[in-house]
């Protein structure tokens, strides 16, 4: 069995499989592509809301397939400043489009160089994500 899955040059990943981009001063958060085929078709979605304080590592969204509940971390430190409400009416869209209109939050980063040495970017993204899609892989065969 072969299992694809989108990997993107341009973003920061962080271990619970939230994605980051930074956008001039705000941070653009969604869930990668893994983990959205891991879970399944996503029903709903609950995440912390416009002027939170998210701590890096620890939970800033709930997803729920039909086979798994779970948190994904924050991977910055900052304030929500933005959720994105077509995600909470139709979860189905971070499947469909993980790393464009699947997107869940806009983040005001508090301490955005520090916490993006924390996170994994180009060929060291690369090298974790495919280690990912292998761990599926193994869980699917």
């Amino acid at each position: 069995m072969e299992l694809e899955a989108e990997f993107r040059e341009d973003l920061y990943y962080e271990d619970t499989h939230a994605w980051l981009k930074v956008e001039g001063d705000l941070a653009r958060i969604g869930v990668d592509d893994v983990a959205q085929r891991a879970a399944g078709r996503i029903i709903y979605v609950n995440p912390l809301r416009p002027g939170a304080h998210v701590l890096r590592g620890k939970p800033l969204v709930s997803l729920e397939s039909r086979k798994w509940v779970g948190f994904v971390n924050a991977p910055i430190t900052g304030v929500v400043v933005e959720v994105n409400e077509e995600v909470l009416r139709r979860p189905s869209l971070i499947n469909e489009d993980p790393y464009g209109k699947g997107w869940i939050v806009l983040v005001k980063p508090s301490n955005l160089e520090e916490d993006l040495a924390h996170l994994r970017k180009g060929e060291e993204a690369r090298e974790w994500f495919m280690n990912e899609v292998r761990k599926l892989l193994r869980k699917v065969t």
